[in-house]
């Protein structure tokens, strides 16, 4: 028979954080940032890149490097309004984006703005690259990226289901989709352009986020196992004490990185580095007071623990009710 412990001994004799003291003002804060965020998306919208909404992306090989806003100045003065100029891979490649518009496309757009540049920046430049994207195409990654979070989460939902106490898994989902709603919030409130990568970044939260979650949901289901005595806050409040060494030092660890990326990464990563920044931040404090409190409040139980692992290996398993 499995060896049992109380709650003293299963921490090792260490003071156990009292996490679900502040669940209330949590919930309350996190229900206001969620609020925040849909007004946010539904009244300022996003900055819609061109990857959705259409439009040409040109790429230029400079014979020196040049700069960027005389570059940008010179082409709104030729009428291209809102271009995006940016350094990609060295100093001497340029990425010239804009919207729609009528006239040119293709390799005549490309020379005029070559032709543009050439003036601009007084040398020779070459075109590496033109990519059109047209409305249509834009829409339909629209759509494909909304359906890919949709499906990650539904697909979540089963997979914890299994796994776990349906009071974890519906936490553990709803607080992935409180994660990605607040994050959609920051990145239409800071205006930052929505292009593909930043839907792959928010890809990479709920992945980044789920590890973190799975880890707290795992011990708790063990503890619940474990812990001959001990009401539901309690075997929450070791569980989360336990794992708490590993969710800082992991979550400070991948925000390192990512400022690296932020900081040294270019203007092309800039975008999913700050999704991931905030994206991080978020899924570390909603492991402790959206996934875990949630599933408390939901109704988490010992006998609900103990009869799934029941199900699951048998009922000729010993039993370890007090």
């Amino acid at each position: 028979m499995a060896q049992e412990y109380n709650i003293e001994q299963l921490n090792h004799g260490r003071k156990v954080v009292d996490f679900m003291r502040w669940d209330t003002l949590a919930f309350i804060i996190s229900g206001l940032l969620i609020v925040a965020s849909i007004a946010m998306v539904s009244v300022r919208g996003f900055n819609w890149g061109l990857d959705f909404t259409g439009g040409t992306v040109i790429e230029i090989s400079l014979d020196k490097p040049a700069d960027l806003d005389t570059l940008r100045d010179g082409l709104e003065k030729a009428g291209y309004a809102d271009p995006i100029v940016q350094n990609f891979g060295s100093s001497r490649d340029v990425m010239v984006r804009m919207a729609p518009m009528d006239g040119p496309a293709g390799q005549e757009l490309g020379n005029k703005i070559v032709t543009i540049i050439n003036q601009t920046a007084q040398q020779n430049a070459t075109v590496k690259r033109i990519e059109f994207v047209g409305p249509s195409v834009g829409s339909a990654l629209a759509q494909a990226g909304a359906m890919a979070l949709l499906s990650a989460l539904i697909a979540i939902l089963i997979y914890i289901g299994f796994r776990f106490e349906w009071c974890l898994a519906l936490g553990t989902v709803l607080a992935l989709a409180h994660d990605v709603i607040i994050t959609c919030g920051i990145l239409s409130l800071a205006h930052i352009e929505i292009d593909l990568t930043i839907v792959a970044s928010l890809m990479s939260v709920i992945g980044y986020s789920l590890n973190d979650k799975i880890v707290v949901s795992d011990r708790i289901h063990e503890n619940f196992r474990k812990i001959r005595r001990g009401s539901s806050y309690d075997i929450t409040n070791v569980s989360l004490t336990q794992t708490l060494s590993r969710t800082l030092i992991t979550s400070l660890i991948t925000l390192a990185m990512t400022l690296i990326l932020f900081v040294f990464g270019g203007a092309l990563l800039k975008g999913f580095s700050l999704t991931m920044l905030i994206g991080v931040a978020i899924g570390t404090v909603s492991s402790i007071y959206v996934s875990s409190a949630l599933a408390l409040k939901l109704g988490m139980k010992r006998e609900n623990m103990l009869v799934q692992k029941v199900e699951k290996e048998g009922a000729d398993q010993p039993s370890i009710l007090p």
